[in-house]
């Protein structure tokens, strides 16, 4: 640690010195500001600053900062930093990484973080801060206006850090919430779209529970109805996370025989079966580092749910044909229609894979639980349609909206884009029409001029045509919700003049 400091012996009785020091420290404050003192002086930087993470893992906030052989004053409207748009932050706290520039270029990477001083910062050093679990709290960040090497006091002054960490979670756990004194809580991150769209409360909880797994890399297990944007917000995850820079791979389990799939996922070696003359990497090797989306988990065989929970509690890959297994990083994000538990009563998922994947459920609500999200995603789609056909964009009519607006969209989000996009490929007028919409309404089951035996057939094929979308269009799955035999199902759909271009 100490052998590329200047005088290791007297740098490492500095360096007790310190700790003794931030050890006696009896608030947050106190061994916050200590931090940055200490790092200072023990690197003979002119500059140094503590940024750590809020609790949901989405804002870092400058806490303290000891410019000049002064601790700088900080009032609450200067705390927030949106580190999205400082490059150099972003690496070392996403990607856990210590940075050490020796020569600051400001042309290359924006250093806005920095105090604007007369004389340009020269050398920078910027390290993770870990806590007990070793997962991120925060940044410890020197700098010089004279160029120097500055990676040697990475190690000892990352332990500090570590130290001061430890200390103020200990204070926190020691101190009671009604305490005067008690620590005050970092500033709560506002909701943030992550690239989706709403405005809803369902919505914004949503967005609540993304920001509190974007840092930690723990499974996500994504359940709603088909077309509710499960892949979007699994894509949301790994974009905004810390696995941004790795690979997002994606694979539906539904689509795949159980062998094929087991080969897609796990790779195999060559001779493993016929046809195998090389070696492969399946899916968990090539989304190491980065983030594995499973569409459809439900539909996953057994055989193959049993060889998933292995990864997921081991962290291990075994290809086919191999009897060596290696070790994979990768966060598993899984998604599915179906309600698991009841497959699990049903005996056709596992358990103990159910209880793995749900530490953290995100049950995304269908359309017509946030109609206040509706009009805003029918303009952002109609806008992405023109923009793709390089057309002006469309204007909407007031009995448009209204007439959307009374949709229960069984098809949710998806249904929406498609019928937006229809409709501006029919406009010829730039003006968007209920005419250009076909749409169902559930109050055309009420026209007087129908008989019984009309509108009860007009119910049970749009009660079929709800249950064959939401299973894209897989007949046997449908029958099977339905409880009916798939027979009767594919009688039914015949006698209701129901095709496959119909689902």
């Amino acid at each position: 640690m100490f052998t590329q400091v200047p005088q290791p012996l007297r740098y490492a009785e500095a360096l007790l010195l310190q700790f003794a020091r931030l050890a006696r420290a009896v608030n947050s404050e106190g061994l916050q500001g200590g931090l940055v003192e200490a790092s200072a002086q023990l690197a003979q930087c002119e500059l140094s600053q503590l940024y750590l993470l809020d609790d949901t893992h989405t804002r870092l906030t400058l806490c303290a900062e000891w410019q000049d052989g002064v601790l700088q004053p900080r009032n609450m409207d200067s705390l927030p930093s949106d580190y999205d748009g400082e490059q150099l932050l972003q690496y070392c706290l996403c990607q856990n990484q210590v940075l050490s520039l020796q020569d600051v270029d400001p042309t290359l990477y924006p250093c806005t973080f920095l105090p604007d001083t007369p004389q340009p910062w020269r050398s920078l050093l910027c390290l993770p801060l870990l806590n007990e679990a070793r997962r991120v709290k925060g940044l410890l960040l020197t700098a010089s206006k004279t160029p120097q090497d500055l990676e040697g006091f990475a190690g000892s002054l990352g332990h500090l850090g570590a130290f001061v960490i430890a200390q103020m979670s200990l204070l926190q756990r020691l101190r009671s919430p009604d305490s005067e004194t008690a620590v005050a809580p970092l500033p709560t991150a506002s909701a943030s779209g992550y690239g989706l769209i709403g405005d809803s409360p369902a919505m914004r909880h949503i967005f609540q529970l993304i920001g509190k797994v974007l840092h930690n890399p723990v499974s996500v297990l994504l359940n709603g109805e088909t077309g509710t944007g499960k892949e979007l917000v699994a894509r949301a995850i790994h974009d905004y996370g810390f696995r941004r820079s790795k690979a997002f791979v994606v694979q539906n389990c539904a689509s795949l025989p159980e062998n094929l799939l087991e080969s897609e996922l796990f790779g195999y070696r060559k001779g493993a079966f016929t046809g195998a003359d090389r070696d492969r990497q399946g899916l968990f090797d090539a989304a190491h580092g980065g983030t594995l989306f499973l569409d459809e988990i439900g539909d996953m065989p057994l055989a193959l749910q049993a060889k998933l929970l292995r990864v997921l509690q081991e962290g291990e890959v075994r290809p086919l044909g191999s009897t060596e297994t290696h070790k994979v990083d990768v966060r598993i994000v899984v998604a599915t229609h179906h309600n698991l538990r009841s497959l699990v009563e049903k005996g056709r998922f596992r358990e103990d894979l159910f209880y793995r994947l749900s530490h953290f459920p995100i049950e995304l609500p269908p359309l017509r639980d946030r109609a206040e999200d509706v009009l805003q995603l029918a303009r952002h789609f109609a806008d992405n349609a023109s923009a793709f056909l390089q057309r002006p964009s469309c204007r909407w009519a007031d009995a448009t909206l209204e007439h959307l607006a009374g949709y229960a969209f069984p098809g949710n989000v998806r249904e929406l884009k498609g019928l937006v996009e229809r409709a501006v490929l029919l406009c010829e007028g730039g003006e968007l029409l209920p005419q250009h919409f076909d749409l169902q309404l559930t109050g055309d089951t009420d026209d007087n001029t129908l008989s019984l035996r009309e509108r009860m057939e007009r119910v049970e094929r749009s009660l079929l045509l709800d249950c064959l979308r939401k299973n894209r269009g897989n007949q046997s799955q449908a029958a099977r919700e339905l409880g009916l035999p798939r027979r009767t199902l594919l009688y039914r759909m015949g006698r209701l003049s129901i095709g496959p271009a119909d689902v």
